[in-house]
């Protein structure tokens, strides 16, 4: 299973449990994007106490989780899968396409809470994880 950034980000906030999908679904792994996506979230922070948070967290994650990169394979089908949306008329953003891509390659299901964007692509296999959100 990849982990999308939305679920990290809604674990970090302390609105997902983490916990019960990585019980429920296949080991984890996370695409090279949502690596960047969280690193984005430190490198923003507004001040040096968030961003000490925010690495500590992200690092947390990096430690256990394995990366897997964007090469080759994932690329031949980002370029796929962006002709094809273009073709039927729709998109999604360049970094949910790598970051779908990226499963797909490994075949490999996504676990996120972005399942509009998406479900676009209509090979991926989406994890439901909307039972997982704290409120």
């Amino acid at each position: 299973m990849i982990l999308d950034s939305s679920i990290l980000v809604a674990f970090e906030r302390r609105r997902f449990d983490l916990e019960r999908p990585l019980t429920d679904h296949s080991p984890p792994a996370i695409a090279a994007m949502t690596a960047a996506e969280l690193l984005l979230g430190v490198e923003r922070a507004d001040t040096p106490e968030r961003r000490q948070r925010r690495e500590s967290f992200v690092e947390n994650i990096f430690s256990p989780v394995p990366l897997v990169a964007f090469d080759l394979p994932q690329a031949r089908l980002f370029a796929f899968h962006f002709a094809e949306l273009s073709a039927r008329g729709e998109t999604i953003g360049n970094r949910d396409l790598e970051i779908a891509v990226t499963a797909l390659s490994l075949g490999y299901d996504l676990a996120t809470l972005n399942v509009r964007e998406f479900q676009r692509i209509t090979t991926l296999k989406l994890i439901d994880v909307s039972n997982y959100v704290l409120h």
